[in-house]
C-alpha cells in the first residue's frame, strides 16, 4: 500500500530541512535534532491532559535514574505500566515521548511510569538492559503505592519495545506476573536478516544505514547479536505475559516484530499482532500530522486495555 499522504507530507518536510542524515551525526547532534522533533515543534496543547505528573527517580544498575509518573482522571486501583521510550538506544528521553505515555494512561486506563535508562555509546549493551531490569523490578514492587492493584505491564516502542520484551522474559523466569506486554514496531532480532529491511531501506523516517549506525553504538561485541538480551527474539518464549504486537507495513523493522509475534504466537502466547498499512516507523507520536496514525495509536491503545483490564485477547 502507498504510504499514507499525510505522513508523504511529513517526510517531504524534513527531507528539505536540510539536516544531515542521523547516521552522520554525533550522538549528541542526533539528540538535539529529535529533541527538535518530537518537543520543540510540539504544540502543547495537543497533549492528552491526565491528572497528574510527577517526576521521580528510580533505581538503575549503576545508580538512580530519571522517571516520569503518569496518573489519569480515571479511577483506582489501576494497573501500572513501566514503559520504556524508543530511540535505537542512543536518542530519546522522558521528554521525547512524553506524547505516548500520557497517550497510554488516558486511552488505557493506567498509571505509567516512564524510565530515563542509559544511552550508549557512553553506556553500551546491557547497560539500558540491566537499568530497565533494575526499574521495573522497582515497580513490581511499588504497585501498591502506584497503582493500587497487582496488575503491572510493560510497553515500549521501538528500543524501547526490545527492553520491553527482555523484561517480560526476566520477569517469567523470576516469578514476577506480567499482565501484559505492548511491543511498539519492536527490535526483536539484532543479527537478523529480513525483506522489511531491504523493501524499506530508504525513504521511510528510519533508515537502514540509521538503524546500523544504532547497532554500532549499542553493541560493541557482534558475537552478543543472538544473546536473548540483546535479540529477544533468540530467548525462551513460552510462559510469557499477553502481548500486543504492532508494526509499521514501511518500516523496516517491521519484519522483526512480525516474526516475534509469530514465535510469540507458536509458543503458546496469547496475541494481539496487527501491521498498520501505509504507515512508517515513528507513527505513534505523529498522530496530530496523520488521521491514519492517530487511528492506528487508539486501535493499539484499545487492544492494550483490553488485555490490560479484561485479559481480552486471543
Amino acid at each position: 500500500m502507498p504510504i499514507d499522504p499525510q505522513l508523504d507530507v511529513l517526510l517531504q518536510l524534513m527531507a528539505g530541512s536540510g539536516s544531515p542524515p542521523m547516521y552522520e551525526q554525533t550522538p549528541e547532534d542526533a539528540r538535539r535534532g529529535f529533541r527538535v522533533l518530537t518537543v520543540d515543534l510540539r504544540d502543547p496543547a495537543s497533549v492528552p491532559a491526565v491528572d497528574a505528573v510527577e517526576d521521580i527517580t528510580v533505581p538503575g544498575a549503576a545508580g538512580d535514574l530519571a522517571a516520569r509518573v503518569y496518573r489519569p482522571a480515571a479511577a483506582g486501583p489501576l494497573p501500572t505500566v513501566a514503559f520504556f521510550h524508543g530511540g535505537g538506544f542512543v536518542i530519546g528521553d522522558l521528554d521525547t515521548h512524553d506524547l505516548t505515555c500520557r497517550t497510554i494512561a488516558t486511552l488505557c486506563d493506567a498509571v505509567v511510569v516512564s524510565v530515563d535508562y542509559r544511552l550508549a555509546p557512553e553506556h553500551p549493551f546491557p547497560a539500558a538492559v540491566d537499568d530497565a531490569l533494575a526499574a521495573a523490578r522497582w515497580v513490581s514492587d511499588s504497585l501498591a503505592d502506584l497503582g493500587g492493584d497487582d496488575r503491572m505491564a510493560v510497553a515500549g516502542d521501538s528500543a524501547g519495545g526490545n527492553l520491553s520484551a527482555v523484561v517480560a522474559q526476566a520477569f517469567r523466569d523470576e516469578d514476577r506476573p506480567l499482565a501484559a506486554q505492548l511491543l511498539v514496531y519492536p527490535v526483536t532480532d539484532m543479527g537478523g536478516s529480513y525483506p522489511s529491511h531491504t523493501e524499506n531501506a530508504e525513504g521511510y523516517f528510519l533508515d537502514r544505514r540509521t538503524m546500523d549506525w544504532f547497532g554500532a553504538q549499542y553493541v560493541g561485541d557482534p558475537s552478543a547479536l543472538g544473546d536473548p538480551r540483546l535479540s529477544p527474539l533468540h530467548g525462551r518464549l513460552d510462559g510469557l505475559a499477553p502481548a500486543v504486537v504492532v508494526t509499521a507495513e514501511l518500516d523496516p523493522l517491521r519484519d522483526d516484530g512480525n516474526a516475534y509475534a509469530r514465535a510469540l504466537s507458536e509458543a503458546g502466547v496469547a496475541v494481539e499482532h496487527r501491521v498498520f498499512p501505509g504507515l512508517i516507523h515513528g507513527f505513534v507520536d505523529m498522530g496530530r500530522h496523520s488521521t491514519a496514525a492517530q487511528a492506528a495509536v487508539e486501535e493499539t491503545c484499545g487492544l492494550f486495555r483490553k488485555v490490560l483490564h479484561d485479559g481480552a485477547v486471543r
